[in-house]
């Protein structure tokens, strides 16, 4: 499959770049599968540079700009985006501090708010590093799988913190906001729940709210610091995932006003991890991208709505509640028949490479995590690849 079309007056950031100029990336989505292979996995978007960042990127490599971080020009711009997008100035500059990336971020966390034998409380299904980093610290996890809505599970949430109280004083609740992979984006009396439910069990919440800038136009993202009740919370948050900025790694960890002395504990030498010239981009990001960013939400949107007339008229057998949030789908294939792991089939059957939903935990069997960020037209190519490694597997039995 090839595209020719004229690109060159294309506002859409997921219309910009043909198949053969993303084939020239080295990252890990091009370069896991063979070449006959569309790679819809991993969480980075067929898309140029925001033009501010890569102005900003190639000035510091100019001037030989490429030592060690220092200062709050990420936070602070950070801050003012937080005010700007969702109307929120809860939080100082003095209560936050720079991290190597969200994932690292959380885990230094948890060494400061809790011990290596107390819980931690995740949602499943959820991205799966939440279990890989969670497990290599030698701490229990505790699951409340979300409802059948794909949204929070309170019931199930009470029980997993019933458990996790066993095995510790200081239990910790990992909470993905918007979550991944559904992609549901939490109300704002979703998350006072979280924190009433979490103070009268002594459970200290951290949220990953690395996807917060990828909610859909009309939504509303609420940060989980701004709701009444969490004052003991602490939240990750990072510019890379919104601008594609994975290689340029930095992210910000927030405290609220009752933990800003635990922030004060993660040692300072976390604090210099992230890449300068990360800090460079995703300050430049926040500050002087949005214009790209509401682009590419924009373009985001006309790709949901495709995916599910593709669906519609390809796979109608698969379901598929759209979230508000990331540019992940998360699609039930059951009643494919394809087994509990589709993605094989969908991969050596269509060449099409997806995230296999067991990963993610339980309630993930017979599911697949799509990645949205793309052209229309390799999205369009997917989906049928994928309707004809059904239509193969089913027929062989």
């Amino acid at each position: 499959m090839e595209w020719n079309r004229d690109i060159s007056g294309e506002t859409n950031p997921l219309r910009r770049l043909s198949l053969d100029q993303l084939r020239l990336r080295t990252s890990e989505k091009w370069r896991v599968y063979p070449r006959d292979v569309l790679p819809l996995f991993v969480a980075e978007m067929d898309v140029p540079l925001a033009e501010p960042v890569a102005r900003a990127i190639t000035d510091a490599v100019t001037r030989g700009d490429t030592g060690y971080p220092v200062g709050t020009a990420y936070a602070e711009a950070l801050a003012e985006f937080a005010r700007k997008r969702w109307d929120w100035d809860g939080v100082s500059v003095e209560r936050m501090a720079m991290m190597p990336d969200v994932m690292h971020g959380i885990i230094e966390i948890l060494d400061v708010i809790s011990s290596r034998a107390d819980a931690v409380v995740i949602n499943c299904p959820v991205y799966p590093p939440f279990y890989h980093f969670v497990q290599h610290t030698g701490r229990p996890i505790e699951e409340a799988q979300l409802g059948g809505d794909q949204r929070i599970d309170f019931a199930a949430l009470e029980e997993a913190f019933g458990r996790a109280v066993q095995y510790g004083p200081r239990p910790v609740y990992l909470l993905c906001s918007p979550h991944n992979p559904t992609g549901t984006v939490h109300t704002a009396d979703e998350l006072a729940a979280v924190a009433a439910l979490s103070a009268r069990y002594g459970v200290r919440v951290v949220s990953d709210e690395i996807h917060a800038p990828l909610v859909m136009p009309g939504v509303s993202f609420v940060p989980y610091l701004s709701v009444a009740g969490a004052e003991k919370g602490m939240t990750l948050m990072s510019a890379s995932k919104a601008w594609n900025l994975a290689g340029l790694r930095a992210a910000v960890a927030l405290a609220g006003p009752a933990a800003a002395d635990d922030l004060a504990r993660i040692p300072a030498w976390v604090q210099e991890g992230p890449s300068h010239l990360g800090v460079i981009a995703h300050t430049a990001a926040l500050r002087d991208g949005t214009a790209w960013l509401d682009d590419l939400l924009d373009g985001l949107a006309v790709n949901r709505l495709l995916l599910r007339d593709l669906l519609t008229e390809h796979l109608p057998g698969v379901r598929w509640r759209p979230g508000e949030g990331t540019y992940l789908a998360w699609l039930d294939c059951r009643d494919l028949g394809l087994g509990d792991d589709p993605a094989a089939v969908f991969l050596q059957h269509g060449k099409v490479a997806l995230n296999a939903g067991p990963s993610f935990g339980p309630g993930g069997a017979g599911h697949v995590r799509l990645n949205l960020a793309t052209s229309p037209e390799l999205l369009t190519e997917a989906v049928r690849r994928m309707a004809a490694a059904t239509a193969i597997a089913t027929a062989r039995g």
